[in-house]
């Protein structure tokens, strides 16, 4: 038994059973025996790896997209440069190296990273050396500017609540106990959403998605500016994804609270939705967008300078992030820009 699931039975029989974003939370985020708390996530010792440790590649393109887009909408003087969970700072690093020669751009970002956690943040900044980044807990806390903005692998990691339909509407999933063990159980739905338009016999929510989604929509629309939000998922919830990863390996997500990474496939619909007034775009499959920005191309160009293993590994990382059957079907992307703005890179209009 980990040290987190004797707290969380004693919880339980006290309070009763929880919801699933309550466990979540509780899991991610616990001050002493939280899964963030308590360890590196990322990378070949970690429980998973994001695409910008896995290839350059992915954020030079995407940087590559953010000045397109700046230059689209006039390049203004001031905008914020922004990241959420920007993890170990890779993808900021290269978004920020493959820019560099882009006229007028650095001058005007001013960098911002969405980070909570004071460990990651140190470690951000030793990734950005010769830039001084603004670190903010929030989305709400980033200043009023024209926002630019990248989220990859954020969303997947936020609380979800979970429904099953039934003869008389909706069971909420809660995690209960029995016999000391932690268990998923069912209780009528309280406080239920509208899920009229749920497609299936079960759908998972996540309001605090949605709240950061409507944010930087209003943001985008008011301000100027564009994000590209990157992730696992569908259009829609149709069914539960929650899940667990240990050691890079699907796991019970009852099993060990606090030790695993707990993720539910994002629905970018209501993503899409929550960001209104700001112009959606996509979803599109991760290997169509990378393809579109040209990471194809400039792996060409990185593998001339590369021989034997390390250009085996080059084309390795390639695939991995572009193939259907890995990373380049499971992963979406979609994108926000001011309504009555040019198209973003890569992405057709929702």
């Amino acid at each position: 038994m980990t040290p987190l699931a004797g707290y969380l039975l004693a919880h339980i029989a006290r309070d009763g059973p929880m919801s699933v974003a309550d466990y979540m939370t509780t899991c991610l985020h616990h001050p002493e025996h939280g899964y963030y708390a308590t360890r590196d996530p990322i990378g070949a010792d970690g429980d998973f790896v994001t695409a910008p440790e896995i290839s350059q590649m992915f954020g030079e393109v995407l940087g590559l997209a953010l000045a397109q887009t700046w230059m689209d909408q006039g390049a203004p003087d001031r905008i914020l440069l922004a990241e959420l969970g920007p993890g170990n700072g890779t993808l900021m690093a290269d978004v920020l190296r493959a820019t560099a020669t882009v006229p007028g751009f650095h001058a005007a970002a001013d960098i911002a990273l969405v980070e909570s956690s004071r460990v990651m943040r140190e470690r951000q900044r030793r990734a950005l050396p010769g830039h001084a980044p603004r670190f903010c807990d929030t989305v709400q806390d980033l200043p009023d500017a024209p926002l630019f903005l990248v989220g990859n692998e954020f969303f997947d990691a936020l609380p979800i609540r979970i429904f099953q339909r039934s003869i008389s509407g909706w069971d909420e999933w809660r995690v209960g106990a029995a016999d000391g063990a932690l268990q998923i159980g069912l209780r009528p739905a309280e406080l239920v959403p509208d899920l009229s338009k749920a497609p299936g016999n079960y759908t998972e929510i996540c309001p605090a998605a949605e709240a950061i989604a409507s944010e930087i929509g209003t943001r985008i629309a008011q301000f100027g500016g564009a994000a590209f939000i990157i992730d696992y998922g569908e259009l829609e919830s149709r069914e539960v994804t929650f899940q667990a990863v240990h050691k890079h390996q699907k796991v019970d997500p009852l099993a060990h609270p606090g030790q695993a990474d707990l993720t539910a496939h994002v629905a970018f619909g209501p993503l899409l939705r929550a960001a209104r007034p700001a112009q959606g775009f996509g979803p599109v499959e991760q290997g169509t967008f990378l393809a579109r920005l040209g990471l194809h191309q400039r792996a060409d160009q990185l593998a001339t300078r590369l021989t034997g293993d390390a250009l085996n590994q080059h084309r390795a990382a390639e695939k991995r992030l572009t193939t259907p059957g890995e990373m380049g079907t499971l992963f979406k992307v979609i994108g926000l820009a001011p309504a009555g703005a040019a198209d973003l890179p890569g992405l057709e209009r929702a």
